[in-house]
């Protein structure tokens, strides 16, 4: 069973909290890095892996996209989506990413925000993308980045109540990660870089970038993030079907 966290109503509540849930995009500390680095999106069919609040999906109606379908395991998830996208610009489905199908080659685009890192088989995910791309279609997508996915406890090693510096172990040890976020204990999949690199180039994508966002110094001073500038947080992929 695919894990759906995010209906479980203390841990969606605890969500519905975080500042890119209340604030949207703009309180997204990789957005803007995202957001550069993604294709023109004018009269363009989009696939949201992973929807979440549909905050990807409405930008995309925002930029003139021809249709934008928004997929998430979540219908706590799909219910706030309802809410916040333009009536009748998205179509949103109930579906976890692994089980969506559609005709072959019937999309321009395909983002993802922060979800894959919970998906046990990323191959198939770039295996079905590019059955879903057309020719020259861009998948771009963001992740926890292997330096914070490789240390099960998420966080940083303090003495004395103070931050020394975060502990990167077991990073060529791939796999489930058992770790605590918002007060629960989820289940994510640790992957090298090398293994998101391989596997999209396996699936037949050309690598077009690879980032590591931080964000802006203004972020960092309005949001307090002083000391995310210390290490990665997300990894941002953007390849294109050859």
């Amino acid at each position: 069973m695919k894990q759906n966290k995010y209906d479980d109503p203390a841990f969606f509540k605890a969500y519905a909290k975080m500042p890119r849930s209340s604030d949207g995009l703009k309180s997204a500390g990789e957005w803007e890095v995202f957001r550069a680095h993604l294709p023109k999106l004018f009269g363009k069919k989009i696939l949201d892996l992973g929807c979440g609040y549909g905050w990807h999906c409405q930008y995309a109606v925002e930029q003139g996209a021809d249709t934008v379908v928004g997929i998430d395991l979540s219908e706590k998830m799909l219910s706030k989506a309802r809410e916040l996208t333009g009536k009748g610009k998205v179509i949103l489905e109930h579906c976890a990413i692994e089980d969506f199908d559609a005709d072959e080659e019937s999309f321009d685009v395909i983002f993802s925000s922060l979800v894959l890192h919970y998906v046990a088989d990323l191959s198939s995910v770039f295996r079905k993308a590019s059955k879903l791309l057309k020719s020259k279609g861009v998948l771009c997508y963001s992740v926890e980045h292997p330096v914070f996915t490789s240390n099960s406890s998420q966080d940083w090693h303090y003495e004395n109540d103070k931050i020394q510096h975060w502990p990167l172990d077991n990073y060529f040890h791939e796999g489930k990660r058992k770790t605590k976020f918002l007060g629960s204990e989820v289940i994510k999949y640790h992957r090298t870089i090398e293994t998101h690199i391989s596997a999209l180039l396996s699936e037949g994508f050309e690598i077009s970038s690879l980032l590591e966002p931080k964000p802006s110094d203004e972020m960092v001073k309005k949001m307090g993030w002083y000391d995310e500038q210390r290490r990665p947080m997300m990894l941002i992929v953007t390849a294109t079907k050859r």
